[in-house]
């Protein structure tokens, strides 16, 4: 006789669902909303400089355990529970997510000319992190209960143990706050004393024009970043993922730069899309030529692009691998839709079952929609186009949660491809708008932005779906957990897209390098007007006119390169702006170091593949300075 095969027993949450602790409290939700705020801000900081974020659920659980108990023995409250210290991480978590979707793909409206107008980033940052939110929960029971033992949810998991290990005592804050003492003194030390250079570099190669001996490896570059914030990312992603990043380095310092280099040294044109300087004839030395660039500057004009196209290859690649799971998944999902509103919305559903009801759902994504339809600076409205790009929204976007929320189960939130839908969904909405011949401007940002919000969702998404795992794990309320993420996203969305324009404006400077002198552009009527700001706001630089802000797209105009000028009434450009995401220069007009640059290249690659898909190309070309 065979053994006899035992059912597995039925999984029992730390908290039984008969009990009735203390869950959404306004302290936990008012906790969560700073924390997420404060998590969010640093995570868009570092999507825009390495360009991937690391999920803040653990370190949040951590903080707000420390932090409940600091106050429990200070002021005399009650012990917090473990929901509550729930609530919280799921509150603060979405600040991260709406961070790194905000990240990779707003700064790419400056680089196809538009303005990022503080409407435009806010609106697609709450709009799209609700909407991420609400795709997530019809698909809980399939992907969090009924998977349960087959989808892990790393972050989720570890939370739900950090949460678990702070009710019993034993969790602390003590590693998290030594790891910030660290992080600080090292900032200081390196920006502040400049007790040593914050990214050293050595080159590779020499060359001695007077002797003409040559040495070394020509195009190559040693060079890296000491920062914290790197090193973080480091021990939070792995080995693994820290060695394959590694290895893209090593790959376009030490091959592809000097194939590039050594291949390049004899042509005597530029290769696209590089060009010839506007202020250099072809008898000098022009730095649109393979050979007189340096290593950076075969990194800005060749190499950012062969790695964003690498990305694209590989999320394209896992796209279709993956797309049994994605038809499998959005199958169940839809077929979940009626079994979890039976079982999570009656008034008798048991406490650790109960979702937010699917009419609010559907018809809170189509009001989403709608809301970005009505809105003018997001290039949709209410015409054809507009209303396709806003199907496209609910079909992409509930393909790429479905997608995102069962990846982040596999491998993660700070290892889920958000950047390989990102740009899928830009590559599928603009091959829809040019087989329709939409080409123009407003079809730029309508796929745009329609890549965007999808990107958010998607992220947050996943995110949502490690927060329901914890909560499935510890035994909270799904509803409440799913009100506490709805509050933290639209909280954390409003600041990031101020922390983004933030950050934009402290990186733009204000340049008259290589304007032509008989320049005239065209001047719309409705052309905001602003001051310049760094380097001609101190000192004997101080010029305190106004101008008119003209945005040039590539193929537009023969004597001026695509950027953003502030131009006279007359149309004649007087200042570039040199934005952080597409910078050219590295010292200001007074000779002062330039503002750090943006190097993270999924914004550019988005730019890059709505306007090649408009016929013109927005690469930018090597600058003198580079």
């Amino acid at each position: 006789m065979p053994p006899e095969v035992k059912p597995e027993p039925e999984f029992q949450p730390f908290v039984p669902a008969s009990a009735g602790p203390k869950e959404f409290t306004a302290p936990a939700v008012l906790a969560g909303v700073v924390l997420g705020i404060i998590f969010g801000a640093s995570s868009l900081y570092l999507v825009l400089k390495v360009g991937l974020t690391v999920s803040a659920s653990v370190p949040i659980a951590v903080l707000s355990i420390t932090l409940f108990r600091a106050f429990s023995k200070a002021f005399g409250m009650r012990k917090a529970t473990i929901l509550e210290n729930n609530v919280v991480q799921t509150t603060g978590s979405a600040g991260e997510s709406i961070a790194f979707g905000v990240g990779v793909t707003m700064p790419a409206l400056l680089l196809l000319g538009f303005e990022m107008h503080w409407l435009r980033v806010m609106t697609v940052s709450v709009l799209g992190a609700i909407l991420g939110i609400l795709m997530m929960i019809p698909l809980r029971r399939a992907f969090i209960v009924k998977q349960h033992g087959k989808l892990v949810y790393p972050e989720g998991t570890a939370c739900a143990e950090v949460l678990v290990a702070g009710e019993k005592g034993g969790a602390t804050a003590k590693m998290v706050f030594i790891g910030f003492g660290i992080a600080l003194v090292h900032k200081f030390l390196t920006a502040g004393a400049k007790l040593w250079s914050s990214e050293p570099a050595a080159m590779l190669y020499t060359e001695n024009e007077g002797t003409g001996t040559k040495a070394g490896l020509k195009g190559g570059q040693l060079s890296g970043e000491l920062s914290p914030e790197l090193m973080g990312v480091g021990f939070l992603i792995g080995p693994r993922i820290a060695s394959l990043m590694i290895a893209g380095a090593i790959m376009s310092y030490f091959v592809l730069g000097p194939l590039i280099a050594t291949f390049g040294e004899k042509l005597t044109e530029p290769v696209a899309p590089a060009r010839w300087a506007a202020d250099k004839p072809k008898d000098e030395k022009n730095p649109g030529l393979i050979r007189n660039m340096d290593p950076d500057g075969i990194r800005v004009t060749y190499l950012r692009y062969i790695g964003a196209g690498a990305v694209a290859a590989g999320g394209i690649i896992s796209m279709c691998r993956a797309l049994p799971l994605i038809i499998g998944s959005v199958g169940a999902g839809l077929r979940d839709m009626r079994a979890a509103r039976a079982a999570g919305t009656g008034a008798a559903a048991v406490r650790t079952e109960r979702d937010m009801p699917m009419t609010v759902v559907l018809w809170g994504s189509v009001a989403l929609v709608l809301a970005l339809a009505l809105v003018p600076q997001l290039g949709l409205g209410l015409n054809l186009q507009g209303v396709l790009g806003a199907v496209m929204i609910l079909l992409f976007g509930f393909l790429f949660v479905t997608v995102s929320s069962r990846l982040t189960g596999e491998v993660g939130s700070s290892s889920n491809p958000i950047s390989g839908m990102t740009i899928a969904t830009l590559l599928l909405v603009c091959l829809i708008f040019l087989v329709l011949g939409r080409t123009g401007p407003s079809a730029m940002l309508t796929a745009l932005t329609v890549a965007a919000v999808v990107c958010i969702a998607s992220s947050n998404g996943g995110t949502t779906s490690q927060d329901l795992k914890t909560g499935y794990l510890v035994g909270a309320t799904p509803v409440k957990q799913q009100w506490a993420i709805l509050i933290g996203a639209v909280t954390s969305a409003l600041v990031i897209g101020l922390t983004m324009l933030a950050l934009n404006a402290a990186g733009v400077h204000y340049t008259k390098k290589g304007l032509p002198a008989d320049a005239v552009l065209a001047v719309p009527p409705d052309a905001p007007t602003e001051r310049p700001g760094r380097p001609y706001d101190s000192g004997e630089l101080l010029d305190p006119n106004e101008y008119r802000v003209v945005h040039v797209r590539a193929g537009e105009h023969e004597k001026v390169k695509p950027g953003r000028y502030l131009v006279t009434a007359e149309g004649r450009p007087v200042y570039r702006a040199d934005v952080p995401i597409s910078q050219e220069e590295k010292t200001m007009d007074n000779g002062r170091d330039a503002p750090k640059e943006f190097t993270a290249p999924t914004p550019r690659l988005c730019a890059s593949i709505r306007a090649s898909s408009t016929g013109r190309w927005s690469g930018r070309s090597s600058s003198p300075a580079r």
